[in-house]
């Protein structure tokens, strides 16, 4: 009897081990994170990595029939001729509004990770920005940002599209 109580006793036991452990929650390996936009100080942009410029209508209107884009080569951020001559007009309209402010948004194609193309986009917008500060415009009135690869100007997945997609674009 003693013998039958222990096997009982044993196989309650082991039972109720394997029981337990068999009951832990799995978890995954992945979490969500939400990044903050690159370049911009606490509480001036938003998650979509958009930053906040207040101007007038008229300041608005006025800008509008600027161009606004530097395009890129692939993989940099050094601004060709064709992006001094709009960043020029630029800042002769922002020297000419002294109370307007603005975003340059960095842009770039869809290859590469999203990490890497966050920075590269961050590098075109501080490129943008640095030349208008050399042409006279205060770093107080731009806000450099990075969409990287979120905000394409043409959806395709050719090169023709992936050189509209590298960009810097400044807006009031």
């Amino acid at each position: 009897m003693k013998l039958t109580m222990l096997k009982v006793v044993s196989a309650a036991a082991m039972m109720a081990t394997i029981a337990l452990t068999g009951c832990s929650a799995k978890r995954t390996g992945t979490s969500e994170v939400v990044v903050a936009p690159m370049g911009v100080p606490g509480g001036v942009g938003y998650y979509n990595g958009g930053a906040v410029v207040t101007n007038s209508t008229s300041v608005i209107t006025a800008a509008d029939g600027n161009p606004n884009a530097v395009y890129f080569g692939f993989d940099s951020s050094e601004i060709d001729a064709q992006g001094q001559a709009v960043l020029n007009q630029q800042a002769q309209f922002l020297q000419a509004n002294p109370s307007a402010r603005v975003a340059i948004a960095g842009h770039t194609d869809e290859r590469g990770s999203r990490e890497y193309n966050l920075a590269l986009g961050e590098r075109r917008a501080q490129a943008a920005q640095a030349y208008l500060a050399t042409s006279g415009v205060s770093a107080s009135r731009m806000e450099a940002i990075s969409y990287g690869e979120d905000q394409p100007a043409d959806p395709g997945h050719d090169e023709s599209a992936w050189a509209k997609n590298r960009r810097a674009e400044v807006s009031y």
